[in-house]
């Protein structure tokens, strides 16, 4: 059960709580106006004393008595005779005589109210008032509650409750409402949760959601226009030259191979680029309709193994190596034209960058809890600036350590797509001494070798 639940059960038992209160005052006062006299062991023996002492001592002797019990002012008694008028002079509560009479009238056995003949003649009737000194008579000012009081009651616990149900659930309603009206009109940087405040529920929860998917949009439509801004960099150059090359062509027909070949080579380039640009769309839309993309028990050694001796083998034309260790068995469900692409991208940007003469290592082996595969790519080039060092994986980067070079700036980013594709993770640090190191984890089925 859900915070909301409690938070409903509270008020509810609280409007309940308030009802049953006011319906207990109301039966409370009720009952207090009914009996109007006081009915215990006190006062009936205060009563019997005074009915003794009338009997015995006329209306003086309990004129005397009662003036003592007033002074010391702890014995309400009145004696009252058939005028109505206290032996005292007292104020009489009319409410108290009425319920005396009948009680004296109807014969019943009540200890507290006596009716006395004195040897003088008089004749009074001996009660104490019964003393409302509850919050509920009290509220009431004395007088015998309408019955319309427990309905009202009901209906304003109902109403006030309701209201503030009401009030406390569409709070948080309205703020998530005008936070999607802005959202919806372009303005990105509307959270909610400065509104909701510290708030622990599930519409609190549902606000903190939203705050986070509008962070999301924000960074997904600020990565969107920046692409779309690289991109229209990136194809410009080459449109620049393969006009350039045209014009060329026009003013000087005996350049016109030169210039065909200048056009080949930029629209080569072209086509390179908006492979790449469908490549890395496709994986951060999570496209992979491809049939070579279907996933497949693969051994991690035999395939960087092969992408390790393509790069060496172009990678000696330059006066570079590259080697590789690692060993077998390590197996992962992949796609393996996908994963070959990422681990090729990073070993080829080593190999672009590693200083001649140098070799770029790779090696392979497992996490400590043997759970995942551990790829590391090492080269011994200029490395890159401790602030760009994520900033590397990022579309059409060019950064100021030296790693601008030739190339589009999206292999780093596709391998980084490809690899979370996989359920993995890469990450970049510089090499002590100078380089760089990428390192790709990758989830592997472990203590399943490759069946041979």
């Amino acid at each position: 059960m859900g915070r909301l639940f409690w938070k409903f059960l509270i008020f509810y038992w609280a409007a309940l709580l308030l009802v049953v209160l006011g319906v207990s005052m109301y039966r409370l006062t009720a009952q207090e106006q009914e009996r109007a006299v006081e009915a215990s062991p006190r006062s009936a023996f205060i009563t019997a004393s005074a009915a003794a002492t009338l009997r015995n001592g006329g209306v003086s002797a309990l004129r005397d008595l009662m003036e003592d019990w007033a002074r010391e002012g702890d014995v309400p008694l009145l004696a009252v005779d058939d005028a109505g008028r206290d032996l005292l002079g007292r104020q009489v509560p009319r409410e108290s005589l009425e319920r005396a009479r009948d009680l004296v009238d109807a014969g019943e056995d009540q200890e507290g109210v006596r009716r006395v003949h004195s040897h003088d003649g008089g004749t009074y009737l001996l009660f104490i008032p019964l003393q409302t000194s509850s919050f509920a008579a009290r509220l009431f000012g004395g007088r015998p509650p309408s019955p319309m009081v427990p309905l009202v009651i009901g209906i304003f616990a109902s109403l006030a409750f309701g209201a503030l149900l009401a009030w406390y659930v569409s709070r948080p309603i309205r703020h998530l409402r005008g936070a999607l009206a802005a959202l919806s009109e372009g303005r990105l940087e509307t959270r909610v949760a400065p509104l909701i405040g510290r708030r622990r529920d599930e519409l609190a929860d549902l606000g903190r959601d939203f705050d986070k998917m509008a962070q999301r949009l924000q960074t997904l439509i600020g990565a969107q226009r920046t692409l779309l801004h690289d991109v229209s960099h990136e194809l410009r150059s080459p449109l620049a030259r393969l006009q350039a090359a045209i014009g060329l062509a026009r003013q000087s027909p005996h350049r016109t191979e030169a210039s065909l070949e200048r056009i080949e080579h930029e629209a080569d380039r072209l086509d390179e680029l908006v492979g790449q640009l469908l490549t890395l769309s496709r994986l951060e839309a999570g496209v992979t309709s491809d049939a070579r993309s279907r996933t497949e028990r693969t051994d991690l050694a035999d395939l960087i193994a092969s992408i390790v001796a393509d790069a060496d083998f172009e990678a000696q034309a330059g006066g570079r190596r590259v080697v590789f260790t690692g060993g077998d068995g390590i197996v992962a469900a992949a796609r393996v034209e996908l994963l070959h692409r990422a681990v090729e991208n990073v070993v080829r940007n080593a190999v672009k960058h590693t200083a001649e003469g140098t070799s770029v290592e790779v090696t392979l082996a497992t996490s400590g809890a043997g759970d995942a595969a551990v790829v590391t790519v090492s080269d011994q080039g200029p490395g890159v600036d401790e602030e760009d060092l994520e900033a590397i994986f990022e579309p059409f980067f060019r950064g100021a350590g030296g790693r601008s070079g030739q190339g589009f700036g999206l292999g780093l980013a596709i391998a980084r797509r490809a690899i979370e594709a996989h359920g993995g993770r890469v990450s970049a640090r510089n090499r002590p001494g100078g380089g760089l190191i990428v390192e790709i984890e990758l989830p592997v089925d472990a203590g399943r070798p490759t069946p041979r």
